[in-house]
């Protein structure tokens, strides 16, 4: 007959618990904050260095007409991508293996000191 011995849940236990997903919760709860932000900073400085350089009309656009289309943005990231993969020299993917002839060694020549107990 099998039991199972359950062992009771202490407070500590519940504490840790409840602290540890509220931390989660509120880790999640800033990082959504600041990923929802992040387009109205992005969006800011480019209209402070538009003004700056006497672009008032395009300072004034709406913020569809200041951002950049997700068609553009896969352009720009395929670009780059494949810019940085031709950088990378043209291998031959062939691996050759040299025996190299070395002198003999004490230290490579493990045997001699393998089981020295049986040889007496």
């Amino acid at each position: 007959m099998n039991t199972i011995l359950l062992t009771p849940i202490s407070s500590e236990g519940i504490t840790i618990t409840v602290v540890g997903i509220l931390i989660v919760f509120v880790a999640l709860l800033i990082l959504s904050t600041i990923f929802n932000l992040l387009p109205l900073l992005i969006n800011y400085k480019t209209r402070k260095e538009l003004r700056r350089q006497g672009k008032m009309e395009q300072a004034n656009k709406t913020e569809e007409e200041l951002s950049v289309t997700g068609d553009t943005n896969a352009a720009i990231a395929m670009a780059l991508h494949l810019y940085f993969e031709d950088q990378h020299d043209i291998e031959s993917d062939i691996i050759t293996i040299k025996n190299i002839a070395r002198r003999y060694s004490p230290w490579s020549s493990k045997i001699y000191s393998m089981n020295t107990y049986f040889k007496k």
